[in-house]
């Protein structure tokens, strides 16, 4: 493959286990960065020692980088990701899509004609309990697929929305909860249980309601299209953080996805599979899948077709949650 070139824009949080994955995966070198806030631009220039930008453009421009990560606030994802793609560029960019189903079809449309690649940051996908109960899914031994449950059981605080002011707005961040905490859980589901074909939910702002004009709970039925359905639940209201669960219900076992993944057959057997767990500079909630998704798109590179978490593959969960949204608020979540 030979050494490739990275740079990332939006110097923010989740930049940080970006940067623990370039430094973790041989051939790759970091040449640059970017972001609009002078001070933590300098910050991160000094700490990796590269190129800093204020435009974008500029960077691809001099720098010349082979791929580009994307770790700004979701409104700014799809103009950054269509002007690299248009300079002939590679990215990975972070969930969501979008902000908003517009901004979000602009961009798997782009990327449908575009030549360079581009992945979404579904790297839950890579999980070990996500890889093999997809494997036990897809190979028949679990018989008829009754219903699942699914849920995302976390806290937050004022302070966390206070420090970044987007994360509360309809306009830049396109929602709360769902879109920014719970989009991989979702993710998950429809990758497992299939496409969603119809739902029923509400979402609700109990506890921040004086903070954020976005939720901080909500709950759905989900019907796929083999007729069985996800009953869902996620709130940001809970004292702690509770592992995210996903049990799906099958004629032969059940599959019970919490940090790791247990099967119990109908038999009495029981299966574990227990998740990685390696130390990171980022939040524990994040999974430690990031560097298995950027190790996998840079690998994947010299393929000749798209990457496999691609625009329009992410654009499922963006669906379902704009739907639920669109359910309590009507059109208020797609300014």
């Amino acid at each position: 493959m030979g050494v490739k070139r990275a740079a990332l824009i939006g110097c923010g949080d989740v930049s940080v286990i970006h940067f623990e994955a370039i430094d973790e995966i041989d051939d790759i070198e970091l040449v640059a960065v970017c972001d609009i806030d002078p001070d933590r631009l300098e910050a991160v220039g000094t700490e990796r020692g590269v190129a800093t930008y204020t435009d974008h453009l500029e960077m691809i421009a001099e720098a010349r980088p082979d791929v580009v990560h994307i770790t700004t606030p979701h409104h700014q994802h799809v103009q950054l990701s269509i002007d690299c793609l248009g300079a002939g560029v590679n990215v990975i960019q972070e969930k969501p899509l979008a902000n908003t189903l517009a901004e979000g079809q602009r961009l798997v449309d782009v990327a449908a004609t575009a030549k360079p690649k581009i992945g979404i940051c579904f790297q839950n996908r890579y999980n070990v309990s996500s890889q093999e109960a997809r494997r036990l899914l897809d190979s028949g031994q679990l018989g008829e697929i009754q219903g699942a449950y699914a849920s995302v059981v976390w806290t937050r605080t004022a302070d966390y929305y206070y420090a970044r002011p987007w994360r509360g707005t309809w306009r830049e961040s396109g929602g709360g909860l769902l879109i920014n905490q719970a989009i991989h859980t979702l993710d998950l589901v429809q990758w497992l249980m299939g496409d969603v074909v119809g739902l029923e939910g509400q979402v609700a702002t109990h506890k921040f309601r004086d903070v954020i004009e976005v939720e901080d709970t909500a709950e759905a039925l989900f019907t796929h299209a083999n007729g069985a359905q996800t009953s869902f639940y996620a709130t940001l209201t809970a004292p702690v953080h509770r592992p995210v669960e996903i049990e799906i219900h099958c004629e032969n076992a059940v599959l019970a996805i919490r940090n790791g993944l247990e099967v119990t057959w109908a038999d009495g057997r029981v299966d574990v599979y227990p998740e990685r767990a390696v130390p990171s500079g980022g939040r524990s909630y994040w999974g430690v899948s990031h560097e298995i998704f950027i190790r996998d798109f840079y690998d994947k590179l010299d393929d000749p077709e798209p990457f496999w978490i691609g625009p329009a593959e992410a654009m499922a969960s963006l669906e379902m949650l704009k739907s639920l949204y669109h359910q309590t608020f009507g059109n208020q979540s797609e300014v």
